[in-house]
């Protein structure tokens, strides 16, 4: 049998690879892109968000997550929620209706599509006789009423979505009952809202645009009372006890209506601009909610003046002589208030107000004085300022957890302390075996700190480095100061701020030691931070070092962005991470790599023309190496330069066509006989064709010339104790890899502990080796004896990790865009390569090391490569023999921005960006699994309670 097997095919291994390999995407984490629809059910405490790709999620208490996708990836323009089920109804902007269930297996609830359905006319018919504008499920839970474009009312039954033509609620049906004369001068339109009667089940309220409203008695089939409205309608809402209902319009006012027993012509009872005399914008939905002091509150969305505040998107509350104009930086989609949803309540008392903007949930508290916001569990804005740049650190230490925690806690004094109020469902996911850190740069100079551990991506801590530098906002102002008689009284809410004073803050490199707290940060300017974790406030000065990367090079000049100017004396930071030192790399641009040893207490950097190495503990720089090419303008130029050299490139383009020209009229010239060339070369054509077929995953590396713009760009730094110089001494050192396919190697001398303030660290250039392919170098990484790589620095110091075996060679393993080889040490001689099939362009994008467990045996793990490729494709390949193991198809190859973003863990896992405001979470392990896991069980119903229709969501499709 062996004669048959595939030659590597060990049955064994493929058992093993079994055991230790599976790809799951599990999560998305963040804000949903492009929202368009909230719903929410007071029944189940479930809130519902759709997005205009079609995407519908269910959120409950943290760790309640659920997720659909809509075939048809149209936009979800209405959501509402079965009253007293665990079912739900989306409505699509091409029309369609779609019943959603959450169905329970396995121990978990699933969300399901049950039904799908399209209204349709009579043959002939226009497309807005059946367009729909409004939906109403009937506290019954047997029908849905939908309202249409033409003014006509059609009922559907559920879950079958058949049509009750007979029982179909016409605009002719309701005009018989309407003053002739109104009617003249205002037809129905199409149908804008409708609400059932909170008392009687068999009463519905219908809202016309046009500003007439009906009371329908669907016993009857008739008109018991109508209201005639003289502004556009927008919507309506029942007061509790059904005597009263409010409707808003789109002139900026809303308006009370009596509802009486007989049948007398109602007239209203008030009629309110908020923020008149002068014109308005419309206020499209508004609620009325009772307390127990008689005073109630009105929440209403817009009415804002529309000269000086038409452009702001604006929810006010008002509560008897308080009024606050809540001010949010990006649209509202919609919002609902939770409310005493009990049918033996006798006042609505809300407690919370929920906002769906266009990039960020808010939460409003309304029980506590001042009505501050709730700092939500989920839903993080990722987005608040541009994603530049993540780090992931896993299994953080308790002590450091707590002291970001801490600090963390210190500045959400602003928030309320109420429970997170959407509390439906349980969550049966497993603890995290382990504290996970994700930290994302942003575009503003933030560093933020996320609880990465579960299935909440849930914000622990807010690190800026503004204060170090001089920019044109001062970070004391306080931008929701209000004065006492402002009005509107607008207030800032929310965090969503795209806006960024300086784009040199930019932070794009960063890496946090756990076991020191030492924390490195670099930006787009050149600038590097040294941080270290206090528990307090302080005031101090910041040291500063200047790095020249270029070493007075003649014939250099920068034509990008000027450093960041720094603040003179103290400066004062908040509890947290505080910069103690900032090197400044000169010219100024964008730091491309960054190494960290706190061991050591060393920092390397690298720039697109060198990098260096700055001791923190002595605040003195070691060394520079400038890497950049004599023909690297381009690197001069900085990333924020709009000017590009053109001329430069068509130059370059040229000068390629004509050594290609020359060099094959060389070879023309050279053969004594054409055709015996050609029948040489195809014969030579085919040999190598057969031998492509034969192995495709070894190929021909193309080498690149180095003049090609970019060389010096350093991609990689790597900190190392091995053997450089010889076999029988091991030493500190450090390596680099660049875009031109140079690794430098520098032998350092870092004094012993005793003596490590008085002696300088000393570096000197100890190896350089050159790729003959020259690709990008995109990871270095030093095997001991066992094969096994490096542990981090103090990881040994603290018992977490066994000591390298310094007996034995070690091994240097250098990764490029196009292969992976390993090296002797210290000699540096070729031992092993596996070179990537260049059959559809397959280049390393993204490496690391991660360790995967057996789900099997609790005592079996291996170190592998888990490596990105710029198809989107995910490999892991063994160390040291560097087999490939496995390929799974993870990101789009046409999502550059998400592969590019893509961040592993240590344990198998991994996160990249599907939208500027979530992350995807994938696992490539069998063992390390973070997923939703949960249950929604139906609540027990007391009575039938008509209540539950209040809070439904309407997001009534406008008209075009």
């Amino acid at each position: 049998m062996r004669r048959f097997l595939r030659p590597g095919h060990d049955p064994v291994r493929e058992r093993l690879k079994r055991d230790l390999f599976q790809f799951n995407k599990t999560v998305e984490h963040g804000f949903p892109h492009q929202p368009s629809a909230l719903g929410y059910s007071p029944f189940l405490r479930l809130m519902a968000i759709g997005t205009r790709s079609g995407a519908i999620k269910l959120y409950g208490a943290p760790g309640v997550e659920f997720m659909g996708l809509h075939e048809e990836n149209n936009t979800v323009m209405q959501i509402h929620f079965i009253p007293d089920q665990c079912q739900l109804v989306t409505l699509l902007d091409d029309n369609s209706l779609h019943l959603w269930s959450l169905k329970q297996h396995s121990g978990t609830s699933e969300l399901r599509e049950e039904h799908r359905f399209t209204l349709k006319g009579p043959p002939g018919s226009p497309p807005s006789a059946t367009q729909v504008t409004a939906v109403l499920p009937h506290s019954s839970r047997e029908v849905l009423y939908l309202g249409t474009e033409s003014g006509n009312i059609f009922l559907v039954e559920l879950p079958s979505f058949r049509v009750l033509e007979d029982r179909t609620i016409t605009s002719e049906a309701v005009q018989q009952r309407v003053p002739e004369d109104y009617c003249n001068r205002r037809s129905c339109e199409l149908v804008e809202a409708l609400r059932e009667h909170p008392k009687n089940p068999d009463q519905i309220l219908i809202g016309y645009s046009r500003g007439l409203i009906v009371l329908w008695d669907l016993q009857n089939n008739k008109v018991t009372h109508h209201f005639l409205g003289s502004q556009q309608l927008e919507n309506l809402y029942w007061q509790r006890d059904g005597s009263k209902f409010i409707s808003c319009h789109y002139d900026g006012s809303y308006t009370q209506w009596p509802v009486s027993s007989d049948n007398r012509q109602p007239e209203p009872l008030e009629n309110v601009v908020p923020y008149g005399p002068f014109p308005c914008k419309a206020i499209s939905k508004i609620y009325w909610q009772t307390t127990k002091n008689g005073l109630p509150y009105i929440i209403f969305q817009g009415g804002m003046p529309r000269a000086s505040y038409g452009d702001r998107h604006s929810i006010s509350v008002v509560h008897g002589s308080q009024q606050t104009a809540f001010d949010f930086t990006s649209r509202v989609i919609d919002f609902f208030i939770i409310f005493s949803s009990e049918p033996t309540a006798e006042f609505d008392d809300p407690s919370a107000m929920v906002v769906l903007a266009e990039e960020e949930l808010v939460v409003i508290d309304l029980k506590t004085p001042g009505w501050p916001a709730v700092h939500p569990p989920y839903l993080a804005s990722l987005h608040c300022s541009a994603i530049t740049c993540s780090h992931h650190v896993s299994n953080i230490p308790l002590k450091l957890w707590e002291r970001i925690i801490s600090a963390g806690s210190k500045q959400n004094i602003h928030y309320s302390n109420m429970p997170w109020p959407i509390d439906g469902g349980t969550n049966v996911a497993p603890d995290p075996p382990q504290r996970d850190l994700l930290l994302t740069g942003h575009e503003d100079g933030t560093v933020r700190f996320w609880d990465a551990s579960g299935v909440c991506l849930h914000l622990l801590y807010k690190l800026s480095t503004v204060r170090v530098f001089l920019t044109d906002a001062d970070p004391n102002d306080n931008m929701n100061a209000l004065g006492e008689d402002e009005w509107p009284p607008l207030r800032k809410v929310g965090t969503f701020d795209p806006y960024s004073d300086d784009p040199r803050l930019g932070i794009q490199k960063i890496y946090l030691c756990k076991y020191s707290g030492y924390l490195a940060v670099a930006g787009t300017a050149g600038q590097v931070l040294v941080m270290e974790l206090n528990d307090e406030d302080a005031e101090h000065v910041v040291d500063h070092a200047e790095a020249d990367l270029l070493q007075d090079q003649e014939g250099y000049r920068w034509k990008g962005h000027e450093k960041l100017k720094t603040r003179d004396g103290p400066v004062r930071f908040e509890a947290g991470f505080q910069p103690f030192v900032l090197v400044q790399c000169q010219p100024p641009a964008v730091v491309t790599s960054l190494a960290l040893h706190s061991e050591w207490k060393l920092v390397a950097f690298g720039t697109s023309h060198g990098f260096g190495l700055f001791d923190h503990q002595q605040k003195r720089l070691v060394f520079v190496k400038c890497t950049l090419h004599p023909s690297d303008q381009l690197a001069l130029e900085g990333p924020l330069s709009r000017v590009k050299s053109l001329k430069k490139s068509l130059r370059q383009s040229f000068r390629r066509i004509r050594r290609s020209r020359v060099s094959s009229r060389k070879r023309r010239g050279a053969s004594g006989n054409a055709s015996e060339v050609q029948e040489a070369n195809a014969k030579f054509d085919q040999e190598a064709l057969q031998e492509m077929e034969l192995a495709p995953v070894q190929r021909k590396i193309e080498a690149r010339s180095a003049e090609d713009s970019f060389t010096g760009f350093v991609r990689t730094l790597y900190f190392a104790d091995t053997f450089l110089r010889d076999s029988s001494r091991h030493c500190p050192s450090l390596w680099a890899g660049t875009n031109g396919g140079t690794v430098y190697a520098f032998c350092l001398r870092v004094p012993p502990a005793e003596r490590r303030m008085d002696e300088p660290v000393r570096a000197e250039q100890a190896k350089e080796i050159q790729l003959m392919h020259r690709a990008p170098v995109v990871g270095i990484l030093v095997l001991d004896g066992r094969s096994t790589p490096l542990p981090e620095p103090l990881e040994v110091a603290h018992d977490l990790s066994k000591s390298p075996d310094m007996q034995g060679s070690h091994q240097l393993l250098v990764v490029s865009e196009e292969q992976f080889k390993v090296f002797t040490l210290p000699k540096v001689s070729s031992k092993l390569k596996l070179k990537l099939t260049a059959l559809e362009g397959c280049r390393v994008r993204k490496v690391t090391v991660a360790n995967f467990g057996s789900c099997k045996t609790e005592d079996y793990s291996e170190n592998d490569l888990a490596v990105l490729t710029n198809l989107g494709d995910i490999q892991i390949i063994s160390l040291p023999f560097l087999k490939l193991q496995i390929r799974y198809p993870c990101i789009r190859k046409e999502d550059v921005s998400g592969i590019a973003s893509c961040v592993f863990t240590k344990y198998g896992q991994g996160f990249y960006l599907i939208s500027p405001s979530e992350f995807e979470r994938f696992s490539l392990s069998t063992k390390w699994l973070v997923e939703p896991r949960c249950i929604v069980d139906i609540p027990e119903v007391i009575s039938n309670n008509h209540m539950h229709n209040k809070s439904g969501m309407e997001n009534a499709a406008r008209k075009s």
